[in-house]
């Protein structure tokens, strides 16, 4: 495993630990975990203008990081790092297609309590489009 994917595979690992410490469910990086993902990030966004301006980024890395890992776990793929974003991307089916997902932006989102950015939905249309992909896809789910 490369050092990125090392990276954020603990990053995630840390989501999944607060999750273990609040009493909740246990987030075990399948799709329907990601339900608890988003009543946490909902319960949060309640309290944002509360939040240190270094535990929010702390959050987004965590639960995007998490978020991109179920994806990995299930697709399989490989992450890269975005300088322009400065984030990890996962990208699944190379080289026959690329179908993409930056986990970070729609936590940000979520987190910023943008309901439109609802975590479960966004990962069901990453996930659709990634079983149905043809060769020479190429998206970016952000």
């Amino acid at each position: 495993m490369d050092e990125l994917s090392k990276d954020v595979a603990g990053t995630a690992e840390v989501a999944v630990r607060m999750a273990e410490a609040r009493g909740e469910a246990v987030l075990d990086y399948s799709e329907a975990s990601l339900k608890l993902v988003e009543e946490m990030l909902a319960e949060a966004a309640e309290f944002v203008e509360e939040i240190p301006a270094e535990d929010f980024a702390t959050l987004v890395q965590n639960f995007g990081c998490y978020l991109m890992e179920v994806g990995r776990k299930e697709f399989g793929g490989r992450y890269y790092w975005l300088k322009d974003r400065n984030q990890p991307v996962l990208v699944v089916g190379e080289p026959e297609y690329r179908v993409a997902m930056l986990g970070w932006e729609k936590v940000r989102g979520r987190l910023s309590g943008d309901e439109g950015d609802n975590i479960p939905f966004f990962y069901s249309g990453f996930a659709e489009r990634s079983r149905d992909a043809k060769p020479g896809d190429d998206v970016l789910y952000v």
